[in-house]
């Protein structure tokens, strides 16, 4: 993970905008890295739009990959409010949000 000011940041402890638990979060690109390279998001997104990322949990990240490939989410849950809004992420993170923390 790397902090404001371009260090790695160990383990970032917070809440998961997500979840809302207290726990260790890991970097989640909002376009995955793996789509920066292609022209579409090279025209569409700046280099700063294409590193934005956010801070969540480990169990709400996995989800996310899970329920979405990386073109899916470059394309169309680009940022925290579209994740959010999503139905089936939605559920899977009010579910995550019952779960016990291990910090």
């Amino acid at each position: 993970m790397i902090d404001e000011k371009g260090g790695l940041v160990a383990n970032k402890v917070g809440q998961c905008p997500c979840c809302n638990r207290e726990t260790r979060l890991t970097y989640h690109h909002l376009i995955p890295r793996k789509m920066h390279r292609r022209t579409y998001f090279k025209k569409h997104f700046s280099k700063a739009e294409l590193q934005d990322g956010i801070y969540i949990c480990r169990q709400c990240h996995s989800g996310i990959h899970r329920f979405y490939d990386e073109m899916t989410l470059a394309k169309h849950y680009f940022n925290l409010q579209r994740l959010l809004a999503d139905a089936q992420l939605s559920s899977f993170f009010h579910w995550v949000s019952k779960q016990r923390v291990r910090v």
